[in-house]
């Protein structure tokens, strides 16, 4: 890297300010050159890629991924590659790039300079790069307080889960996918995903890949809602089959529409509304990944799946 890197990290995350110091002095061990962005609030990350976008050859960000979808919207405008350093509670983009949880070998990853490009999602104009999705997920964004995190760490996601499928009702949509004919669904949470993991470790799809140029659409559908407790081994590993109560399609254009506006989260965050248009975008970004073994890399002009083997 010719140009040094913007290093941003959340100190609001579960480690980003117990482990600032650390990252800092793997960059220094490796011989990365850094510059260390200030950010104060949520929207600093967008000033502060703007700001250096010619000053740097790469984005690194250490949080959640609530914190990359914050970043995600001027990642983009800015063309720049992203380095990750899975500081959040879940992590649930490093692990669908198969990033390694440890700080300093995930400084190594991105030293390494080995990049791919990933497929991104976009609802209403709002990018994410794990999942969109409206229903109980908004219910369980609610509960997930900072406090809940803390003390629990991803066991957090389950306990919210629990509260929220107490007071859970379906609602109405009509759900249209690649142009095709509009379907009426009566679901408690219709998701979107792009890449592999959401949600503290569920599973979109069992055969869901961040760079496979398609979109996987599940509404879970079950008339009570205890019922859930049956289909969580399939939500965990996203083995859904022909199981009863989860109804599953895949495209690049999804448009979902409810009778009263239904607010929608992308990647943890609520971000806009129904009527919503979810829309593939195809390697909209660039990303430092662990290189591949050389049995993975195959043929001259092949390149690896990120989807887990």
């Amino acid at each position: 890297m010719n140009l040094p890197i913007l290093l941003l990290i959340n100190l609001h995350s579960k480690q980003g300010l117990a482990r600032f110091g650390e990252a800092v002095a793997c960059f220094n061990d490796l011989g990365v050159q850094y510059i260390v962005g200030q950010i104060r609030d949520s929207a600093d990350f967008a000033h502060s890629i703007r700001h250096y976008r010619d000053k740097v050859s790469a984005v690194v960000i250490g949080g959640g991924d609530g914190t990359f979808n914050v970043a995600v919207d001027a990642l983009v405008e800015s063309g720049l590659p992203l380095g990750i350093l899975p500081l959040g509670t879940a992590n649930d983009l490093a692990r669908t790039l198969n990033l390694p949880a440890s700080l300093p070998e995930a400084c190594a990853v991105i030293a390494q300079g080995y990049r791919r490009r990933i497929d991104l999602g976009r609802t209403n104009g709002k990018y994410f790069f794990n999942v969109a999705s409206c229903g109980l997920s908004i219910a369980i964004t609610q509960q997930l307080s900072k406090g809940l995190k803390r003390r629990w760490g991803a066991l957090a996601y389950a306990i919210a889960t629990l509260r929220t499928l107490l007071t859970a009702r379906r609602f109405e949509a009509l759900i249209q996918v690649d142009d095709g004919e509009e379907l009426h669904r009566r679901s408690l949470q219709i998701a979107v995903g792009n890449g592999r993991y959401y949600g503290g470790g569920m599973t979109v799809a069992e055969d869901a890949a961040i760079d496979d140029q398609l979109l996987d659409l599940y509404s879970l559908e079950m008339p009570h809602w205890w019922h859930i407790f049956f289909l969580l081994p399939a939500l965990r590993h996203g083995k859904f089959g022909e199981r009863i109560g989860i109804w599953r399609r895949k495209g690049k254009k999804i448009r979902i529409a409810t009778p009263h506006p239904k607010r929608v989260n992308t990647d943890g965050e609520i971000t806009t509304r129904t009527p919503a248009l979810f829309e593939l975008c195809p390697g909209a970004l660039e990303v430092f990944v662990p290189a591949p073994s050389a049995p993975e890399q195959g043929r001259k002009g092949e390149r690896p799946s990120l989807s887990p083997v």
